[in-house]
């Protein structure tokens, strides 16, 4: 057979093939369009969540402030280097009188050259309560190895500089010093780089399959009623998004419409290639709201602040105009304008005013945050508060009493509702 015969031969068979890959790209583009309704919701307070939040704030701020002086090789700081922790510390008082309110934890005492400088060290309750934290951290490396494995894997370079990473140390559970303690531990997972502007990295040294299931994969492979999630396995059905709507919002035939449409739409996984997704479409929305509640999932918190997600925007593959997402989707995530910051809460993180399943982490934090309430009244004798049963003070569980969230009635419109989240309507 001549060579023009074979090729002659062939069309028929291109053609067919063409034809399939045609049918295949318009029935993804199909479903990448499903016209989800252009619906803005207004904002509604928490006033639960932001309770929590306006808290934690305090709790991390001690928290940071402990690890500083541990890391000081005089075993103290001054009252003069406070200042230069206002900003890190996101605090809305001076570092002096927020230090000064909590004498269970940090001692003051005047230096001993210059006695009109005050100076503070950890009492002895801070420094028990530092060693059970260091005991879990040890307890619980292999999930913080993860964590911080699944956060590189979403990636598109699967590194992060280390300065960037320093503002999740706290809301990823990484201990003090996890740079010279765990990276150099674990060599088949992590590895240390220079980026080309000279920045030294962390980067992930190999793609793990076995940490490629997202949170909200992992909810549906555990449930009771599995069946829901081998009907997704198999291709038939799309994932669906844990649902927590404010008082006002479930009623609305316009808004129940459009999450259904939403619900849906294909679920894609934060740990595939989402670079053939049109950036545009309502795939890539719901692909968005996927990778946010991801990366909320891996806090020990489920929160982080808003602030600390932008830079993250290009590697994570995130529209310019991401955070309208928080706004769009009141249902899933939380928006909270406490501490003159914007924090961003996972709303099924959180049961009746508490963590619904609480890290190890959060529960010796509990602790911390018990001895900071009792202030002075047990300043000689904070140690005593902390007995050896994990998760007990004084035989008393230690657990953030909050009653159930209360939240304002609201109605849909097409603009933001306070001046402080209508970044979320412009360019951020």
């Amino acid at each position: 057979m001549s060579l023009t015969s074979a090729a002659l031969s062939f069309l028929p068979n291109l053609g067919s093939a063409l034809a399939r890959e045609i049918g295949k790209l318009h029935l993804h583009q199909q479903l990448q369009w499903r016209g989800l309704v252009k619906v803005r919701l207004k904002w509604v307070k928490n006033r639960g969540l932001d309770h929590i939040i306006d808290r934690e704030t305090d709790l991390k701020a001690a928290s940071l402030l402990k690890d500083a002086i541990k890391r000081s090789p005089t075993g103290f700081i001054t009252a003069r280097s406070l200042s230069e922790w206002q900003k890190h510390l996101g605090l809305t008082v001076p570092v002096l009188r927020f230090i000064r309110r909590y004498p269970t934890l940090f001692h003051e005492f005047p230096h001993s050259r210059y006695a009109s400088l005050p100076c503070f060290r950890l009492t002895d309750t801070a420094l028990l309560l530092d060693t059970q934290e260091e005991s879990i951290h040890q307890a619980q490396e292999i999930h913080t190895v993860e964590r911080l494995s699944r956060l590189l894997m979403m990636f598109k370079s699967k590194a992060i500089p280390f300065r960037s990473l320093l503002h999740w140390k706290w809301d990823l559970g990484l201990p003090d010093s996890f740079a010279t303690t765990i990276v150099p531990k674990y060599p088949d997972h992590f590895r240390i780089l220079k980026s080309q502007t000279g920045l030294s990295c962390l980067s992930l040294a190999q793609w793990r399959d076995e940490y490629a299931l997202s949170a909200l994969q992992k909810s549906n492979e555990n449930a009771e009623l599995s069946d829901a999630y081998r009907q997704f396995k198999r291709g038939k059905t799309a994932l669906a998004f844990p649902m927590s709507f404010p008082r006002g919002y479930g009623a609305q035939n316009k808004v129940k419409a459009w999450m259904e449409d939403c619900q849906k739409l294909p679920y894609i996984s934060p740990y595939e290639d989402s670079s053939q997704i049109d950036p545009n479409s309502d795939l890539m929305e719901k692909r968005v709201v996927g990778v946010l509640h991801e990366l909320l999932s891996l806090t020990i918190h489920k929160k982080t602040k808003r602030n600390y997600l932008r830079p993250l925007r290009e590697e994570l593959n995130l529209p310019h105009r991401f955070t309208r997402i928080f706004t769009r989707y009141p249902g899933i995530f939380y928006l909270s304008l406490k501490c003159k910051t914007t924090t961003v809460a996972l709303k099924e993180g959180y049961r009746r005013g508490k963590l619904a399943d609480p890290h190890p982490l959060a529960r010796i934090r509990d602790k911390y945050s018990h001895v900071m309430r009792t202030g002075v009244l047990y300043r000689a004798t904070g140690v005593n508060l902390i007995p050896e049963k994990e998760g007990q003070i004084n035989g008393e569980e230690v657990a953030i009493e909050e009653s159930d969230p209360e939240e304002e009635g609201v109605e849909t419109s097409d603009e933001c509702y306070e001046e402080d989240i209508s970044e979320d309507c412009e360019d951020d």
